[in-house]
């Protein structure tokens, strides 16, 4: 007999899996041959197996059938939230092979939602970028969209730990969101993040440049500090955010979590006998010396490749998280640049993100305060 609640079950399973398809098989398959995951892909990878529950599966934007291939349930962004090693996380992963992971009025309101939830309940948020930009179907909407979103970066700031992945190109008006964020991480070839691209910048300029030059992974971890960490593939990146996240508390109420190493407090290393040179005239790697000291030897270093005679960055003495600052002789005589005084911005943040404790190593030869 026929049932119209079953005929109602199978159209919202059909719709379920079509959702589940992202963009299409030819699209997921033009995303792998650039060497990159697909959006949930990326969310398999960063979460708990099995973990991830999401909000807004069927959500559609008035445009999103603008390339005249019918609509498409998610809008270009997949939300929800997860755990990562058992602790709650709120992520959002925008699917280049929908609209280019254009943000239009629908997929801004899936963010802004993930993220009041994280500021309510106090967790981190992880986006995982990989956007063409504004949705011009959608003409200023899409604008007035982007504020919203960079509303809640400044509300959230200093709350509960923001984290930036951008996975693919970050162009236009996304790329303002990840510069206000704590951490953004990049992967080598496939991610840039620049206002406008190469070819407007030709138009105006008459300079020929390319999208690495322009806004790679290398020019923002090593020259505009934009960065802080950049790796080859998107396996290895969102492995890595996942160490992070183990360093930091949930938000600026709680402590960071305790992971006792078993590092002996009457632990020796008679290499540090011998690291200072006797002749003040010659230099040493100051990391020699803070691998040593910290439990395990566990050592997450924060933009390694940017101000490269400063040390920043994350470890354990006792299982309790420290953030490190420390001179590098190795580098510059350990002469402070004035790139080196990004850190002062990162030992601002100690304090907000509730770490326990700032290290300083060394002093400047060409600075009068110990630092």
């Amino acid at each position: 007999m026929h049932s119209p609640e079953r005929d109602n079950l199978a159209s919202l399973k059909s719709m379920k899996d079509e959702a589940l398809q992202g963009g299409g098989r030819k699209r997921i398959e033009v995303q792998h041959s650039k060497g990159k995951l697909t959006a949930r892909e990326r969310i398999e990878l960063l979460l708990d197996e099995g973990s991830f529950e999401e909000f807004d599966l069927l959500k559609t934007g008035r445009s999103s059938s603008g390339d005249g291939g019918g609509e498409y349930p998610g809008d270009g962004v997949i939300t929800g939230h997860g755990t990562i090693d058992g602790r709650e996380i709120f992520v959002f992963s925008q699917d280049f092979t929908i609209m280019g992971g254009s943000l239009g009025e629908a997929h801004s309101h899936k963010i802004n939602k993930i993220m009041d939830h994280a500021v309510r309940v106090g967790s981190p948020i992880i986006g995982l970028n990989d956007s063409g930009g504004a949705r011009i179907q959608e003409g200023v909407d899409s604008l007035a969209a982007y504020g919203e979103i960079f509303s809640r970066n400044v509300m959230a700031s200093g709350v509960v730990p923001q984290i930036s992945c951008i996975m693919g190109p970050c162009a236009g008006g996304a790329v303002y969101s990840p510069a206000m964020t704590d951490f953004t991480f990049m992967v080598e070839d496939s991610s840039y993040m620049f206002v406008t691209g190469p070819n407007v910048v030709k138009t105006v300029t008459h300079q020929d440049i390319t999208a690495d030059e322009l806004g790679g992974a290398q020019v923002h971890n090593e020259k505009s500090g934009v960065a802080h960490f950049a790796f080859p593939n998107d396996i290895l990146c969102l492995r890595e955010v996942r160490r992070l996240i183990n360093y930091l508390p949930s938000n600026n109420k709680q402590t960071a979590p305790f992971l006792d190493l078993r590092d002996p407090i009457e632990r020796t290393d008679p290499a540090l006998d011998y690291l200072i040179p006797a002749n003040p005239n010659q230099t040493y790697d100051m990391k020699i010396l803070i691998t040593s000291i910290l439990d395990g030897a566990e050592f997450l270093e924060y933009q390694e490749n940017f101000a490269r005679n400063i040390i920043c960055g994350f470890g354990r003495l006792g299982g309790q998280t420290i953030g490190l600052i420390a001179n590098q002789p190795a580098v510059s005589a350990m002469l402070l640049t004035f790139l080196s005084f990004a850190w002062w911005t990162y030992l601002d943040s100690c304090p907000v993100l509730n770490r326990s404790t700032a290290v300083s190593s060394g002093t400047a030869p060409n600075c009068s305060m110990p630092l």
